[in-house]
């Protein structure tokens, strides 16, 4: 199977951080060089970035704040995410646009035909905001974003190398990772690695799904080529 040519990476917020700090320098630049490498690597390689906020704030998992209420904060947790990614991709000469789903001064509003225009010129495009909604995950926001730009690969980047037959977070014996899996197994058993509801996005725009480990400092530059199928869990 051929390298993709346009791909969606979906970036978790816990890959900028370090410690107990919500951003870390190093993480940052190791980010914005795998990044800076995918196209590098296949030079007919686009890519695009949806960044998540867990790092700052997960709206889900904020008791202590109404859901709609941290849901905004959480957007807003992506935006600033983008930001920095955005400074640390254009440091490694990259040109680099955010846009968002969430109106913020500055900062561009989500246009799928502009950012397809930015991608086509060999800049990276960072979609920020998740999509502008409460009770949406950057997940879901993802496999919309996918679509829209006509991406032929969504590259989960998470922080398990791939879809176990359980949660490695949540057992001491997580089972065997799993290679390949089908859009409709891995919504049947509802593994937590990934929103359902962005896999039955991807299912109905025939767009193949890959998780894997983004900490590895070869993981994002692989997805510039054949290797970027090999890098975890396929899911088709």
């Amino acid at each position: 199977m051929g390298g993709p040519r346009r791909i969606l990476v979906k970036l978790s917020g816990e890959m900028l951080k370090e410690g107990g700090a919500p951003f870390s320098p190093v993480a940052l630049e190791r980010v914005a060089r795998g990044l800076a490498a995918i196209s590098e690597s296949r030079s007919e390689t686009e890519v695009a970035v949806v960044i998540g906020g867990g790092n700052i704030l997960r709206g889900a998992q904020s008791p202590w704040l109404p859901r709609v209420r941290a849901d905004r904060m959480g957007m807003l947790a992506t935006v600033l995410n983008a930001l920095a990614l955005q400074a640390y991709l254009e440091a490694v000469g990259r040109t680099a646009l955010i846009q968002s789903a969430v109106p913020v001064g500055g900062i561009a509003a989500v246009d799928p035909i502009a950012a397809q225009a930015i991608l086509s010129e060999g800049g990276i495009v960072i979609f920020a905001g998740g999509t502008g909604n409460p009770f949406v995950s950057t997940d879901t926001a993802a496999a919309i974003r996918a679509a829209s730009i006509g991406a032929v690969l969504l590259a989960k980047a998470s922080n398990v190398d791939g879809v176990y037959e359980s949660d490695p977070n949540g057992s001491a014996k997580p089972g065997k990772p799993l290679k390949e899996l089908t859009y409709d197994a891995f919504i049947a058993a509802r593994y937590r690695v990934m929103d359902v509801v962005a896999v039955e996005l991807c299912r109905e725009h025939g767009i193949p799904i890959v998780v894997f480990d983004g900490s590895k400092a070869t993981s994002l530059p692989a997805l510039g080529g054949d290797g970027a199928w090999q890098l975890g869990t396929l899911i088709r």
